[in-house]
């Protein structure tokens, strides 16, 4: 990634390597998925805005609580459940006891490779067998982060149709989550996507929404940054629309980066009356402590010092905000920076770090 903005960067996953979720109805259904009550459809795949949506139940005042409770599928074989079985046979019991702040979330898939049925699948079956939902990431446009760290992507705009299609019918009837295309709509906002890509992008980012809105309990998130990025909500508010997110269940934000609740929930307020009061996720997993303070070149690369945030739930105490979700898998890293391995490489010690300094 460039130095010359704090840029949030999205793990890049690759085949060899694990992978990397919001709720199947507003708050109330959500809640209700923990106790295995059915969500019902919402929204549809066509090209009008969906509606406002109103929660049913009370807002809870002050920030979710840090509980492992949540709708939200927790992988049994991640990296992280599979480090504190590692240092518990080491001896480093002191040290598994803090990752299972960690391995006892629930982070999301970020399928990868030109075929995301099998990874799709696997989470699907696990979270129906435990009556969760399943929280995905799609992240696989084409010209993906500029050709930077997480470069890649599909070949070609019918490549990613495909991809999409894969994606959507691996998922079937099953209650997920898809927060859509990390930094794709902010990429298109800030210069960095070239000026020819941009019609094409648009045009596949809205045919995502509505193919993966025809699952019948799926609900999408279109990713719209963070707050230290875009930070005028107006100049971003018209690339969404055009993206889709009037036929998504709302936008996305601070998918990889660090900034505070406060600071996101405001920003987000702000975004959703630009867009009809449209409502959006947060991606918690790392902002326990805060963005890196001083020197903000590279920021978002591996920053030290930085804190788990609040663990993935419904309870968000605000109107707007679907969910608090781990989008980032904590623990992965953003790439060759601060002495870290490859974009969404497992980092032990880093995510040791971000435990430790985990509050509650």
């Amino acid at each position: 990634m460039s130095g010359r903005r704090p840029h949030p960067s999205s793990p890049s996953p690759s085949p060899s390597h694990r992978r990397r979720a919001t709720p199947t109805a507003v708050a109330a259904v959500l809640l209700a998925l923990a106790a295995a009550v059915s969500c019902a459809p919402s929204g549809s795949g066509g090209d009008a805005p969906a509606a406002p949506r109103a929660r049913t139940t009370p807002a809870v005042q002050g920030e979710a609580a840090p509980s492992a409770a949540s709708p939200f599928w927790i992988d049994p074989d991640s990296d992280a459940v599979q480090q504190v079985k590692e240092w518990e046979k080491q001896g480093r019991s002191d040290d598994a006891k803090l990752l299972k702040r960690i391995a006892d979330r629930a982070v999301a898939v970020w399928p990868a490779g030109d075929n995301p049925e099998p990874q799709i699948r696997r989470a699907v079956r696990g979270a129906t067998a435990d009556k969760r939902t399943a929280v995905f990431v799609a992240y696989n446009i084409p010209h993906r982060d500029c050709g930077l760290y997480s470069a890649g992507g599909a070949p070609d705009g019918q490549s990613y149709r495909d991809w999409i299609d894969i994606f959507a019918n691996a998922i079937g009837d099953a209650k997920a989550v898809v927060v859509l295309e990390p930094d794709a709509v902010p990429h298109l906002t800030d210069g960095c996507t070239p000026a020819e890509h941009h019609t094409e992008r648009y045009e596949l980012l809205s045919h995502a929404v509505g193919r993966l809105k025809r699952q019948p309990h799926t609900r999408v998130y279109v990713d719209a940054g963070n707050p230290d990025w875009i930070s005028d909500p107006a100049k971003i508010a018209g690339p969404l629309q055009r993206a889709g997110v009037g036929a998504a269940d709302g936008f996305s934000l601070n998918v990889s980066n660090f900034q505070t609740n406060d600071t996101v929930k405001t920003y987000g307020t702000q975004l959703a009356g630009l867009l009809g009061e449209t409502h959006f996720t947060v991606d918690t997993s790392r902002n326990g402590g805060g963005p890196l303070p001083g020197n903000r070149d590279q920021a978002w690369c591996n920053p030290p010092g930085r804190a788990l945030g609040t663990p993935p739930t419904t309870n968000t105490g605000n109107e707007l905000v679907d969910a608090f979700l781990w989008i980032k898998r904590p623990g992965e890293s953003d790439g060759p920076c601060r002495g870290g391995p490859a974009a969404g490489t497992w980092w032990p010690e880093y995510a040791l770090g971000l435990a430790r300094r985990a509050k509650g």
